[in-house]
């Protein structure tokens, strides 16, 4: 797909925060031509906005709307050729229905990176939609979208380090469900293999994490002193990948879509070891570069760290990589087949 199809497009972007992922697909379609206006889709990412709107969300209508009027304020003089959702936790109907208002063209897009199981508000203005895709091949089939999985960002493209690695294992994820259980697990492994390892789990406060710590069953075994309140900067993630060989993920156990950190991995030239079994259906799947591992019985193999990493095809790493994504998401009306009927359990 040609690039230029981007070219003065005029694009209306809503997103949640996450990890800067959002500025980094505003920016890339920047880059591609477009002119872009982004906004984030809460009105506060304070710990306690997110708290309410997950749980309660009927006592955060009123800033939800005098949020999205004071949007309508600023863009009511513009005019868009694609309005482009990620997720859709908060953003309120009227609003959709105003934007087609003003732009009656206008080109509706949906995505989302979560299920609909942690986000009910998604399913309900999904009719609004032309296009509309998940990156779980469940959710896909229950509510009618085109599935397409996630991406790798440009500057995961290939992080050569002439095999000079710091690391043989590295981890980086949220705190959550099992995974300090299972990347401590590997990090045992790793030393007992005289395997050098690297885990950094994130928790958004100490406040959500004592909490879960105390009601949660999955975060008793939580080491308090291993989990960091501050996440790590783009820059250092990219540098940590630079000094791995292989590079653990961990999704949670109520989902199966592929997470970001398999693209990057991938991307990025690294091997992969991921409790995600669903992985195997995917036609960038090869036994060399990814193995699979059972969450509930950790196993793994001193031979797969030797084995150097096979480069994928070349038109399936375009597709892989945020510029093939966000082709697929504006201009493919033919999606590409991203699941393997031969490697289905």
């Amino acid at each position: 797909m040609d690039s230029r199809n981007f070219h003065n497009k005029k694009i209306l972007f809503f997103s949640v925060k996450l990890f800067n992922y959002e500025n980094i697909i505003a920016d890339k379609l920047r880059s591609l031509g477009a002119e872009v206006d982004y906004y984030d889709e809460r009105p506060s990412n304070s710990i306690l906005t997110k708290g309410v709107i997950r749980l309660k969300r009927s006592l955060y209508n009123v800033r939800i709307r005098n949020y999205y009027n004071d949007v309508l304020i600023k863009i009511k003089e513009k005019r868009y050729n694609y309005f482009f959702l990620i997720k859709g936790e908060v953003i309120p109907q009227y609003f959709i229905e105003k934007i087609v208002e003003l732009n009656p063209e206008i080109i509706l897009l949906y995505y989302t990176f979560d299920s609909f199981e942690n986000n009910p508000n998604g399913i309900d203005i999904l009719k609004n939609f032309d296009r509309k895709f998940t990156f779980d091949s469940k959710d896909s089939k229950v509510y009618d979208l085109s599935f397409r999985p996630l991406f790798f960002s440009d500057d995961y493209y290939k992080l050569i380090n002439n095999e000079h690695f710091k690391y043989d294992l590295l981890f980086i994820g949220t705190a959550h469900s099992d995974r300090y259980v299972i990347s401590e697990k590997a990090s045992k492994w790793c030393k007992e293999n005289k395997l050098k390892n690297y885990a950094f789990y994130y928790s958004p406060s100490r406040i959500v994490f004592l909490f879960f710590k105390l009601f949660d069953s999955s975060f008793k075994k939580f080491n308090y002193n291993k989990i960091s309140f501050f996440s790590l900067k783009h820059e250092q993630i990219i540098e940590l990948y630079k000094e791995s060989k292989v590079v653990l993920d961990i999704n949670h156990p109520n989902q199966r879509g592929l997470t970001m950190r398999v693209f990057e991995a991938l991307g990025s030239g690294k091997k992969l070891i991921t409790t995600n079994i669903d992985i195997k259906r995917y036609p960038f799947y090869n036994e060399n570069n990814i193995y699979v591992i059972d969450r509930n019985n950790i196993d793994l193999n001193c031979n797969f760290f030797s084995l150097p990493f096979i480069d994928v095809d070349k038109k399936l790493y375009h597709q892989m990589s945020i510029t093939g994504w966000l082709e697929e998401l504006f201009f493919d009306n033919e999606s590409f087949t991203w699941l393997c009927e031969r490697n289905k359990r």
